[in-house]
């Protein structure tokens, strides 16, 4: 019997799209959020189940009385959040998926190890693209290495794909403040390190520097001695706003936290969707010396067209849920999601949509 998957924060821009894939895969799903108007209409428009309740103190008694096998968390930002969402799903024995993209929040959930595996359940941190297809990349190619020394990737979405207040926050949090130093960068600033990639059938885009669990996981998994992520805006002079602002953050021109602009800049930057395209990417290249002893190169890219960018970091929440709601084969224990997925799972849940490797 399938068990149900409850989505918190499920009628979100990550949330649906999770909700969606698991009921084509006859996942039973129950959307959840403070605002009841919009999970019951979400829910009817998938034919799903819907709650509503208050996170913080709602979530142990919604646990008790819906019942869900598993609980996928995309309620962030989930930078200045705790494990208390994780730690009320081990105490009544749920297995546990967020989408977390904070550094801090993915590397140090290990420390719930112990506790899920007493309580026999799994406990799944960063189910998103980083670390989850990053991870499935460097799997795939890992064999064509006899050293693999170094990582450059990032993302970039069209500007007019549906972007999210969560994600927004999130990465406005650390624009120009100092980074925790990483692998080959003892220094670097949030969305500073202004550079620029050409990626296939989308040409150049700008991108910064930014933070995410990879900078510690990969390098302590892989033996990395350098990284390095970033993310871009499609329109340069947006990105560039940013980049500027970012100076204001570094240099304490603001008198105020720049993630509390996070609603007026995104209905500022819908304003200009009619100047670019719904076209986004990921690329990953990798560096090292090859089986012959030679230097070896590697890039891959991942295309996203007509707003189907956020369908990408969706799969992974969408088959660790089917998986566990099945009572799919997994150790219990909480970890990361790196190496959870095979690359070529993970591009085979994205089939039915406009989406294509180069």
């Amino acid at each position: 019997m399938t068990g149900k998957v409850l989505i918190l924060g499920g009628y979100g821009n990550f949330g649906k799209r999770i909700a969606a894939g698991l009921i084509r895969r006859d996942v039973p799903v129950i959307i959840a959020g403070r605002d009841a108007s919009k999970a019951k209409t979400c829910a009817r428009s998938i034919g799903a189940q819907w709650a509503a309740f208050d996170l913080s103190s709602g979530l142990s008694e919604a646990l008790r009385t819906l019942k869900p096998s598993v609980v996928v968390h995309t309620a962030g930002p989930y930078q200045n959040a705790d494990y208390g969402v994780a730690e009320a799903c081990i105490a009544a024995r749920v297995h546990y998926v967020d989408l977390s993209d904070a550094r801090g929040f993915v590397v140090g959930f290990d420390r719930l190890d112990a506790a899920a595996k007493a309580a026999g359940i799994v406990a799944i941190s960063g189910a998103s693209t980083v670390p989850c297809l990053s991870s499935a990349v460097l799997n795939h190619f890992r064999d064509r290495f006899a050293t693999l020394e170094a990582l450059d990737f990032g993302i970039c979405p069209g500007q007019g794909a549906e972007r999210g207040l969560a994600t927004t926050a999130a990465i406005l949090s650390y624009v120009g403040k100092p980074l925790k130093p990483f692998a080959g960068h003892p220094t670097a600033y949030g969305w500073q390190g202004l550079r620029r990639h050409v990626f296939p059938h989308l040409g150049p885009r700008l991108m910064g520097d930014c933070d995410i669990p990879d900078l510690d996981l990969l390098p302590a998994t892989y033996g990395l001695r350098s990284i390095r992520f970033g993310a871009g805006l499609e329109l340069g002079f947006i990105h560039l706003g940013l980049w500027a602002l970012s100076w204001g953050v570094r240099w304490k021109l603001l008198p105020f936290p720049l993630a509390r602009l996070a609603k007026p800049l995104l209905k500022a930057a819908d304003l200009f969707d009619p100047l670019g395209s719904d076209d986004g990417g990921m690329f990953i290249v990798l560096s090292g010396t090859g089986l012959d002893g030679q230097p070896l190169h590697l890039d891959w890219h991942i295309i996203a067209r007509n707003g189907d960018g956020p369908q990408i970091p969706s799969v992974p929440a969408i088959l660790l849920a089917e998986r566990l709601a099945k009572g799919g084969t997994t150790a219990p224990g909480a970890r990361s999601s790196l190496g959870q997925i095979t690359l070529a799972d993970y591009l085979a849940a994205l089939e039915p949509f406009d989406i294509v490797t180069a």
